[in-house]
């Protein structure tokens, strides 16, 4: 691997800038400005997070970087990797939820993430991390297809099984064991990247992160002018209560954060502004709001 300060510090730039081109992009379908908060942890390290609320598009969304040191690792970090014990460690990733006003345009996630541990004498262990998924609340099946094939075309380069692999990955890490059902209709997801070596792992991570625009805004763009009424935006907030607690029960880059003595704003940008929950609610049989669990909440092959 290349010494470890110079592959932290390429990786930290490429994050940095894949941050500002994505919230650019952003900016410019909602026509306001995301805000700008710096922040510093006490136990080491910062970030930048960039928010937008009561936009004209997006009622919530986040866009944050974050560059994090320590020498203890958390329950979540360490559990199955005894061997980073001792070690100094940073993580690095840009982390992104957008949660669009209008109830016909998706939410979606996307992160992407470089973790080293390092101690004298020893060879540093590294990975990297990422994904995005897609999570529409009435579901358009042409808008899957093309969520899933720009992630295909991320991935291509770099083995014609990974697409495959990651997608499995995905569908299999973005599901609520307790609900027995998906949340989204998913798209791709990795971790523990770190063959065939440093060079090829990082270009993944950076075509992973640079096809997300691509595999998103056009799908933003057709559906957020898309007239709605109370329904469907009470359907709306009640299915993201699905997504608070897929947050806040399973996601490992939620538990990190704050087993990490991480910045909780920032760890919590994630979270839908409006959400409601109901004791044993049922979609009408036939109903668009029930063609979404039927026809999209399963694991399918979108291409």
């Amino acid at each position: 691997m290349t010494s470890s300060p110079i592959a932290s510090l390429s990786v930290k730039n490429y994050l940095l800038d894949l941050q500002q081109r994505i919230v650019s992009a952003l900016e410019e379908v909602d026509g306001q400005a995301f805000g700008v908060d710096t922040w510093q942890r006490p136990e080491g390290g910062g970030g930048i997070s960039r928010i937008i609320e009561n936009g004209n598009v997006f009622e919530r969304g986040g866009v944050g970087f974050s560059h994090v040191t320590g020498k203890n690792l958390p329950p979540s970090a360490a559990a199955n990797r005894p061997e980073l014990a001792g070690r100094n460690w940073e993580a690095m990733g840009v982390s992104l939820v957008l949660h669009p006003r209008n109830p016909y345009a998706p939410t979606v996630h996307m992160n992407v993430r470089f973790f080293i541990a390092m101690a004298e004498g020893q060879e540093p262990i590294w990975w990297f991390g990422g994904g995005m998924d897609l999570t529409p609340y009435y579901g358009f099946e042409e808008d899957a297809r093309h969520f899933h094939q720009v992630c295909r075309e991320s991935l291509q380069p770099f083995g014609d099984d990974l697409h495959t692999k990651y997608k499995k990955w995905c569908d299999d890490y973005f599901y609520l064991k307790h609900r027995q059902e998906a949340r989204g209709v998913g798209g791709i997801f990795f971790d523990d990247l770190n063959e065939p070596g440093f060079e090829k792992c990082f270009a993944l991570q950076q075509s992973v992160g640079d096809h997300f625009i691509e595999s998103y805004i056009p799908i933003l763009k057709l559906r957020k002018d898309t007239p709605y009424g109370e329904r469907e935006r009470d359907f709306q907030t009640y299915r993201r209560g699905r997504y608070v607690e897929f947050n806040l029960v399973f996601d490992r880059g939620t538990l990190f954060g704050l087993q990490s003595g991480g910045r909780t704003e920032s760890i919590l940008m994630s979270m839908p502004p409006v959400v409601t929950w109901r004791y044993n609610w049922q979609p009408e049989a036939g109903s668009p709001e029930a063609k979404l669990a039927t026809d999209f909440l399963v694991h399918r092959d979108w291409i």
